[in-house]
Order: C-alpha cells, then sequence, then structure tokens
C-alpha cells in the first residue's frame, strides 16, 4: 500500500502563510526526484526493441538445391545482390547495429548491409549459425533419399528425426533464443526508435519463430525478412516483411 501523504508541518504552514513558495519534495526526503521519474520513465519507454531477421543471400549450394548446413559456403554474385537490395528495403528502418552468424555466406550479407548503411561493421555469433545436417550436407535432396533411403523417409515424415550427425532440433532452438535474446538486451543495444539486425539461416531462423510464435513458416527465400518484437523480457511477435 502506497505512503500516505505528509501532514503538513510548522515550517510548511509557516511558509504558506508568508505567500512563499516552498518545493515540498525539499521538506519530505521520501519523495522522488526529478531525475530518478525521468530515469524510470526514461527505463520503460525503452524496454522495448525491434530487431530485423533476415536469411542471407545466395549461394552456389542453394542455387543447385545442396543441404549446407553448418558447411562454410560463400556468397554468389547473385548472392550479393541480394544482400544489397536487402540493404535499400532496411534503408528506412532505423538500423543502428548488426549481427550475424560467423558463416561467410550469412556474415558476408551483414557486412554489405552494414556498408551501405553507414553502421558498424558486424558482430559475428556462431550461435547464430545454421543447424548441422550431418550426414545430409553437401547432398542434394535427390542425393539423400538414394545414400539413405530410410533415413531420408523418417526425416519428411518427422523433422524432429534428424539424421546422423545432425545437430538435434532442441539444442538450434535454445543457443538461437539465447542469442537472440542477448543481442536484444544488451547495454549497447540501441532503444527507442532504433532497430537491430540480424543475419542467420533458413533453418535456424524458422526454428527461432516456431518457438517464439508457434508456427513454422514454409522454407524461406534468401533475403527473406521478419521484424521480431521484444517488450518485457520476451519475444512477442514475429512477422515477415513482404518484398
Amino acid at each position: 500500500m502506497p505512503a500516505a501523504p505528509p501532514q503538513p508541518t510548522a515550517s510548511m504552514t509557516a511558509a504558506r502563510n508568508k505567500g512563499a513558495f516552498i518545493d515540498e519534495r525539499q521538506l519530505n526526503p521520501r519523495w522522488p526526484s526529478q531525475r530518478s521519474i525521468d530515469m524510470t520513465v526514461t527505463a520503460l519507454a525503452t524496454d522495448a526493441r525491434t530487431i530485423y531477421l533476415a536469411r542471407h543471400g545466395e549461394t552456389e549450394w542453394n542455387r543447385i538445391g545442396r543441404w549446407q548446413g553448418a558447411t562454410d559456403i560463400p556468397l554468389s554474385d547473385t548472392g550479393r545482390a541480394q544482400a544489397r537490395l536487402l540493404a535499400e528495403a532496411l534503408r528506412h528502418k532505423r538500423i543502428a547495429r548488426v549481427h550475424a552468424s560467423h558463416l561467410s555466406r550469412a556474415l558476408e550479407t551483414a557486412q554489405i548491409i552494414a556498408a551501405r548503411l553507414g553502421v558498424p561493421a558486424p558482430a559475428a555469433d556462431p550461435r547464430l549459425r545454421e543447424r548441422g545436417y550431418g550426414a545430409f550436407e553437401g547432398l542434394t535432396r535427390v542425393e539423400c533419399a538414394e545414400r539413405y533411403p530410410g533415413v531420408w523417409e523418417r526425416y519428411l515424415a518427422d523433422r524432429r528425426a534428424v539424421p546422423p550427425g545432425a545437430e538435434p532440433q532442441a539444442e538450434v532452438v535454445e543457443r538461437i533464443t539465447t542469442a537472440m535474446t542477448e543481442i536484444a538486451t544488451a547495454a549497447c543495444a540501441p532503444s527507442g526508435s532504433d532497430a537491430i539486425l540480424v543475419i542467420s539461416h533458413g533453418g535456424t531462423i524458422r526454428s527461432f519463430i516456431h518457438a517464439t510464435v508457434g508456427v513454422i513458416p514454409p522454407p524461406l527465400e534468401n533475403g527473406a525478412l521478419f521484424r521480431i518484437r521484444f517488450e518485457d523480457g520476451a519475444f512477442v511477435s514475429a512477422e515477415q516483411e513482404q518484398g
């Protein structure tokens, strides 16, 4: 229960009788200072953050349909052009900081965007990497079905049935969610109307959005972009931006 307002003291009554103006905060030490009020208002106003989460540009393996996973495949020229287009789409989103997976296809996408937007170079974070797909990496879907028919059938029936050597889904969700939360709450994170950009990978992004809002998006195009809202210590929405 809030404390009762202070009762008038003899000094307060005398001052009023003389017609003098007295700031009651000077007479009541429990009264919050203007500085503490301003700090509280600022904290409340900056608790919410917007994070733009995007898939990297295209690679040659993307083009021919090979599983990449944790394999480090560079951007193609088409992927670099997609990164430049993504930068233009983000130009008026007030991006202040950029984070990216350490894999070169994501990191170069982020570097191209950061340079074109005139913001600091991206911070690389291995937790934003693509899910490791184990035995499927380097293979096309046809090759997966030919070499691992039973495993492939189980995977198609239930994506939690990962191929040999693949990263478990729960571990993917844990690391991407932890990384995104730290990015959103970092002391150096922008506040107010400024936003953060994160460049990651299709499988990892889909896993994060499924864990966040309960709906898994369909397979993502290179350069797909989502607007993520973080409020009161939790991710509350994820909406795909239309190109």
